[in-house]
């Protein structure tokens, strides 16, 4: 059932940061910002912004990266929560991290929604290999809906692994056009692929409600990075959070792929769909390798409008075409390097490094074809 209009107003209202529920409006259940404060910043972050962390509304895992061998035996985060919520363990008590992640529930004012956070201190190592053959069955605590997600498990030394989303995709605000979509539906799903299971990007209609709030397509994409649905009827561009923390050289990135274009591209123009069978649809296949932080110490995230462009991109590879293709056909990128990558740097987490595939190059801008499909399998980043 779609929503109906006192829902979307609602969801605009709100922003989308906290759990709801329609007949109580006291329901909030998030933490929505975390921070630790120590004498000596020095000794267990890189920067002093590690320090907080703003939590996207999706997030149930909280990390903060610290240095190898940290103390983290007695820490004492703090959380902003929704208003009237409580949490437990309570707000700035003391544990010991180096045992793994500590679990945090938060619950509502009118005691009818909770949620559960798991807050941990470590220095994950992304893989550089996505067999993608796992997804997890997500349901969103806001809208109820129900999609895949996948999560990749991270090494964080002495044979310890902790489970992160390492790729991120926009699922979470495809949702919001109708909450009851199969899952099969969704903009990013899982089927059969190349070996084993492999991820389906899909350009997807938004129906009545996209045109409604001026998104009438949702391209397939899928990123290493975040996703942030807040931004999702506000700012677009900015939902796209790219890049996690890489600490070894790219030279290629490697996989498998399918590709086939939808039949009428569509653009949005003065509040309507126009239809071009003259335009034919393109898929994107890129990555950016960039140096994470200012000259100040603040952190530095690619969004949408310059995944390509910001200037503390030194390292960058693309697909120049995706031809399309109905059987599995190989693919291989190879960086090309704008300066010097620093090995001081390098070994403070000073680098992220985004992956990006979508169905639809233009789709960020509501433009695309519905039906566009690219299929991704057995990626590979190849390093020094």
């Amino acid at each position: 059932m779609k929503f109906t209009t006192s829902i979307i107003t609602l969801l605009v209202c709100t922003a989308l940061t906290s759990c709801f529920k329609d007949e109580a409006p006291n329901a909030e259940c998030d933490i929505t910002k975390a921070w630790v404060h120590i004498d000596n910043w020095e000794s267990l972050f890189f920067n002093e912004s590690d320090t907080a962390k703003n939590v996207l509304y999706s997030d149930t895992n909280i990390m903060f990266i610290v240095k190898p061998d940290s103390n983290i035996t007695a820490l004492s985060p703090m959380f902003e929560i929704t208003e009237g919520a409580t949490i437990t363990p309570e707000n700035g008590s003391t544990h010991d991290f180096s045992k793994g992640p500590v679990k945090y529930t938060v619950t509502s004012e009118d005691r009818q929604w909770s949620r559960t956070y798991y807050v941990s201190f470590s220095l994950p190592r992304i893989p550089d290999e996505y067999s993608f053959d796992v997804a997890s069955t997500y349901t969103d605590p806001k809208t109820k809906a129900t999609y895949n997600k996948w999560f990749e498990k991270c090494d964080i030394g002495n044979g310890n692994t902790v489970e992160m989303e390492v790729f991120a995709n926009a699922n979470s605000a495809f949702a919001l056009s109708n909450n009851k979509t199969a899952i099969d539906k969704y903009p990013s799903v899982a089927e059969e692929g190349y070996a084993g299971n492999c991820i389906r990007l899909t350009t997807c209609s938004t129906g009545s409600w996209g045109v409604l709030v001026k998104r009438p397509l949702a391209a397939g994409n899928f990123f290493i990075g975040e996703f942030d649905v807040s931004q999702a009827l506000t700012n677009t561009l900015h939902t796209t959070r790219m890049g996690r923390p890489f600490d070894r050289k790219p030279l290629k990135v490697t996989g498998m792929y399918k590709y086939k274009a939808g039949d009428v591209f569509w653009k949005f123009v003065k509040g309507k769909i126009e239809e071009h069978t003259d335009i034919k649809d393109r898929a994107a296949i890129y990555a950016s390798f960039y140096r994470n932080r200012d000259a100040e110490g603040n952190e530095v995230m690619l969004y949408g409008e310059d995944c390509k462009t910001n200037p503390n991109i030194i390292g960058y590879a693309e697909m120049a075409t995706v031809p399309e293709t109905n059987s599995w056909t190989p693919f291989e990128m190879t960086f090309n390097f704008t300066e010097d990558i620093d090995s001081e740097i390098l070994a403070r987490q000073g680098y992220s490094l985004t992956v990006v595939f979508t169905s639809s190059t233009d789709g960020a801008y509501y433009e695309g074809a519905p039906g566009s499909t690219l299929c991704i399998d057995n990626v590979k980043i190849v390093c020094e």
